[in-house]
């Protein structure tokens, strides 16, 4: 039995962050450290002929690098060997980093920044994706006979296309990037701590741009304000600017982004357009997808191939399907690289699918929910890559919590009405809010009435039109494909001399919960009590490699080698006490429940000479087989499942949207932290909502125009709409007591649930994220060409 697990354990960093005694990268104080910065490219693309110095400037008081000061190779290593530490000769995007400065203090630091100008020669830049030539990576996915299924369509079958697009999305982390590098030591280790998500990547970026061997690179995380994949592979640049420079001047050197730089020059989602074809038989049976996925990669490779994959696995959404394919592209663009964002490609592919759906029922004449239920993948069903579903298969559980809570199928969608919703749902005991209470939130006598919409030829009501929609969307917990097998994640446990157990792991606590849950996990499986756990600080030079702290695969992936470390620790200390006490005691009798503590029976075991480090290493299940140049069979150990329905409030006036509620059932797998869980869905799934009609991003010649809070908008308080967040436990047998990955997938849903609600409050199919009161305009007057002024 269960005595931590799905229970609420105190986050250990808790107190420290709100009584102000957690240090930051800023609050580290270092005597004597210089303060560092970049200069950077003003131009799109061009070839850089020189840097100018203002004679003005007494140089002697600062150190300048450029690209001939790196030791090692003049790289930033991540999947593609393209993106300079410093740019030599030529300039890829606005804001590249030219030279670095490093001066005492951040007043002369500006002074000398402004006194060095980049002589440029502007080129020609490739700012529009589309018409982008150079492929940073193709993907394609093939299941059945599309082709041969198009051609000859059964009786009373239709085609259907669409077009979606998706702008991109900053992360706005709370706290922005930096790091802090200490001069070489005299056996040359050189020493960075940050904000970052990622040590291990951070690690081996800078022993390669350092020119010295991986056990000389050490990285630790400071306590860090959020990441949200920002701070992915970003880090690796400011670590290695921050060491480049500790390196000349021969003191600490802090690299500390104001907001202004790293709204400018930090990597964001990658915009995407997606082209769907999808055959429909009569009775609402998807026969054949044909899936056209491109994304806009920007200057240099990043982490562009693997958000492809994401976004392409993802594309066919959770939908049975016999004939699919799926062609996917990132191309090279003069933008500023972008890179990775919580759910990493699959929001994208998503929005574009589920959109898709919502087309195809209102041509149909089938409710949403009829077609999503009549299509849903279910266990033995095989995804677009061929991979059977095996177990933990979450669909049927997911739409029926949404259903029941909301009687979303019991009610019309844009006119339309499920004709039996007994036939797509059980009559499982689930709780619906109150029918006074939903009256009261959305008593909408005028829900999807075209007749109270804007117009401009009489009279126009002031009464906000009311609107809800669904999403239906699963996610891949882990690594693609082979990818945790390749990459073999470590965890390690050791008994302290005082009998606690310390856990040491590189996956980071971004404020996400790491730190609670792997203190829960270990706790549950040794047996011991919560404050028998200490959880280490990211520092390379003592925790292995556990891989990075992304793809939902903390808590399925290093926290089950963390359960299976912790139980084979409980069984050397148990195992040998029951030895010592033989034949007296027996073993059943050494459990914590018979007296002894762990702590006391660990300090045994210590005495006695025991072994009291274990390391484990990750292994996905057996039998999974994947074939990464095909792109066909077992893509991920497992997936989440999860619905989504959004109501809105729509201003015939303005268009302005106001989301009023979300309901979203999830399956986790079994959640170990519930209160930490529903906290990760609710901050995605505002995440989501902030992306779908609020978050503007935009470019001028390749220079981000969102560059301060001002302009930079995401959700505030005052626009979180209230949550309802239903767990649905389908265990996952390969995870930690059942656990499957969360993190992403609460942004997959959001979005095109809004876009539907829309879509049923005005009667616009909208394709175009963010849905800003502008984009809804022009959709209104595209339909209604004679209101036109």
């Amino acid at each position: 039995m269960s005595r931590i697990v799905g229970t609420d354990v105190p986050r250990p960093e808790g107190p420290a962050k709100v009584a102000g005694r957690a240090l930051y990268v800023a609050d580290l104080d270092v005597p004597g450290a210089w303060v560092g910065g970049a200069v950077r490219a003003d131009v799109a693309r061009g070839r850089l002929l020189g840097v100018d110095r203002d004679p003005a400037f007494d140089f002697a008081r600062v150190v300048v690098v450029g690209p001939e000061d790196v030791p090692g190779e003049n790289v930033q290593a991540l999947i593609v060997d393209d993106q300079p530490v410093l740019a030599a000769k030529e300039v890829r995007h606005w804001g590249e980093p030219l030279l670095l400065v490093a001066a005492p203090d951040r007043a002369t630091l500006v002074e000398a920044l402004r006194a060095l100008r980049p002589r440029i020669e502007p080129l020609e830049a490739v700012l529009d994706f589309e018409r982008s030539t150079r492929v940073f990576k193709e993907i394609d996915i093939d299941k059945g006979d599309v082709d041969g299924t198009f051609a000859a369509p059964p009786a009373g079958a239709r085609v259907f296309e669409g077009e979606y697009r998706t702008d991109s999305q900053e992360q706005l982390y709370i706290e922005p990037q930096g790091c802090i590098a200490w001069p070489p030591e005299r056996d040359g280790t050189i020493t960075v701590k940050g904000s970052l998500q990622c040590p291990h990547y951070v690690r081996k970026a800078l022993a390669r741009c350092m020119g010295v061997a991986l056990e000389q690179a050490r990285v630790v995380q400071c306590e860090t304000g959020g990441g949200f994949g920002g701070k992915e592979e970003y880090p690796s640049v400011v670590a290695c600017h921050a060491a480049l420079l500790a390196k000349k001047c021969g003191k600490a050197v802090k690299v500390l982004y104001e907001r202004h730089e790293d709204l400018l020059v930090t990597p964001k989602r990658h915009p995407s357009r997606v082209v769907h074809r999808t055959l429909v038989g009569e009775d609402g049976t998807l026969l054949a997808m044909d899936v056209d996925v491109l994304f806009d990669g920007g200057a240099y490779t990043t982490l562009s191939p693997v958000v492809l994959s994401r976004g392409c696995i993802h594309a066919a959404g959770p939908y049975r399907c016999a004939n699919v394919r799926i062609r996917g592209r990132v191309v090279a663009t003069n933008h500023v690289p972008y890179g990775a964002f919580r759910g990493f490609g699959a929001p994208q592919t998503c929005f574009a699918v589920e959109r898709m759906l919502d087309r195809i029922a209102r041509g149909i004449g089938m409710h949403p929910a009829e077609l999503r239920w009549k299509n849903r993948l279910r266990l033995g069903d095989a995804t677009a890559t061929g991979q059977v579903l095996k177990e933990s298969v979450g669909a049927t559980e997911v739409l029926e919590r949404v259903f029941e809570r909301t009687e979303f199928d019991r009610r019309e969608w844009c006119g339309l009405a499920v004709k039996d919703s007994a036939a797509i749902r059980s009559q499982a005991p689930f709780s619906p809010i109150p029918e006074g209470q939903r009256q009261a939130e959305s008593n909408g006598g005028n829900r999807g009435k075209r007749s109270q919409a804007p117009s401009r030829g009489g009279a126009v009501t002031s009464e906000p039109l009311r609107g809800r929609g669904l999403s239906f969307f699963f996610h891949g917990a882990g690594f693609t494909g082979s990818g945790e097998e390749m990459l073999k994640g470590r965890v390690r446990v050791s008994l302290l001399p005082d009998g606690r157990v310390e856990v040491l792991a590189g996956s980071t606590e971004i404020g996400q919960g790491t730190n609670a849950l792997f203190a829960a996990i270990a706790s549950e499986a040794l047996g011991s009590a919560l404050d028998d756990v200490v959880v280490a600080t990211p520092d390379t030079a003592r925790v292995p490699d556990s891989g990075p702290t992304v793809a939902s695969r903390t808590c399925m992936v290093v926290g089950g080698c963390l359960a299976n470390a912790c139980r084979e620790l409980r069984a050397r200390v148990d195992g040998a006490e029951a030895d010592a006490n033989a034949p007296t005691r027996s073993r059943a009798n050494t459990s914590p429940d018979s007296g002894s503590s762990l702590r006391e029976r660990a300090r045994a075991f210590l005495a006695r000479g025991g072994d009291g480090v274990v390391t484990t290493t990750y292994h996905s299940p057996a039998g999974l087989q994947w074939d990464d140049a095909r792109y066909r069979g077992d893509a991920y150990p497992v997936y989440g499942w999860a619905a989504d329905l959004a109501e809105v409030e729509v201003d015939p006036l303005t268009f302005d949207v106001r989301v009023t509620r979300i309901s979203t059932a999830v399956d986790v797998g079994k959640a170990l932290q519930p209160k930490l869980v529903e906290g990760q869905i609710e901050g995605g799934t505002l995440q989501a909502i902030g992306w779908s009609q609020l978050e503007v991003i935009t470019t001028r010649a390749g220079r981000f125009e969102q560059d301060r809070l001002a302009t930079c908008i995401i959700p505030t308080t005052l626009d979180a709409p209230p949550v309802d967040v239903m767990l649905v436990e389908i265990p996952f047998a390969h995870g930690p007591f059942g656990a499957k990955g969360v993190g992403e997938m609460p942004m997959d849903g959001g979005a095109p649930a809004v876009i539907a609600a829309i879509e049923d409050a005005l009667g616009l199919h909208l394709t175009h994220l963010p849905a800003t009161p502008e984009r809804i305009l022009e959709a209104w007057l595209a339909a209604h060409p004679e209101e036109r002024a």
